[in-house]
């Protein structure tokens, strides 16, 4: 195994919540702004902060920004579902003594309505969320702090070399580069190679489990 810490994304690339989110993203929008959106003109905000996208948007009250999309969020969370074979993975890379780490643009309260994931986080050693760092991705910053955690858990140095971060967003592969760590990209729905270098692409469980398992 190449890799000795697995540090994972969560939307789009451990659980599948790209219909809520952009459909709960295009319905706050509507109801905020009034304006009327396509879901391919939403998708690029997916995976970004919501406070970053109230920014985005140039809406003046950030917090209600973020309140109502997470009410929305939660109201459409019966269309999320994990991955095929993602736990299964989780469960074998724990078995072969891999570490395993989430970072997150979630919000910790927004990880609580969901439990598809609070059972997969079961078998993750340290959880970095938006908040957790003074910037988010795609700043390096929640890497550093994984590896800061691991660190001093393990009782060792964790070397950037040893780490892989896997993400289905341009800003994911941003954080990991700029914090000197190999990004693979998600590929679920299959569109094909990102616009943007990567080290890994994975579209099933197979290639998850050959990036994470393989020599």
């Amino acid at each position: 195994m190449k890799y000795r810490h697995c540090i994972f994304d969560i939307d789009g690339t451990l659980i599948d919540t790209e219909s809520t989110g952009v459909l709960s993203l295009i319905k706050t929008v509507k109801e905020l702004m009034g304006r009327e959106m396509s879901y391919e003109e939403m998708y690029p905000y997916f995976g970004i902060p919501s406070n970053s996208v109230a920014v985005l948007f140039d809406y003046p009250d950030h917090k209600e920004f973020e309140d109502r999309w997470e009410e929305n969020f939660v109201a459409m969370s019966y269309l999320i579902k994990p991955f095929d074979g993602v736990e299964d993975i989780l469960i074998e890379a724990r078995k072969a003594g891999i570490c395993l780490g989430v970072v997150t643009s979630r919000i910790k309260r927004e990880i609580e309505h969901d439990p598809y994931l609070m059972k997969l986080l079961g078998y993750v050693d340290h959880v970095i969320c938006a908040g957790d760092t003074e910037r988010p991705k795609p700043f390096p910053d929640p890497q550093y702090r994984y590896m800061e955690l691991a660190a001093a858990r393990l009782g060792e140095e964790v070397r950037k070399e040893d780490c892989i971060y896997f993400g289905d967003t341009e800003h994911d592969c941003q954080s990991a580069h700029s914090a000197g760590i190999d990004f693979a990209y998600a590929d679920w729905r299959h569109r094909g190679e990102p616009s943007f270098k990567v080290e890994h692409r994975f579209y099933d469980a197979e290639s998850l489990r050959d990036i994470i398992l393989g020599d």
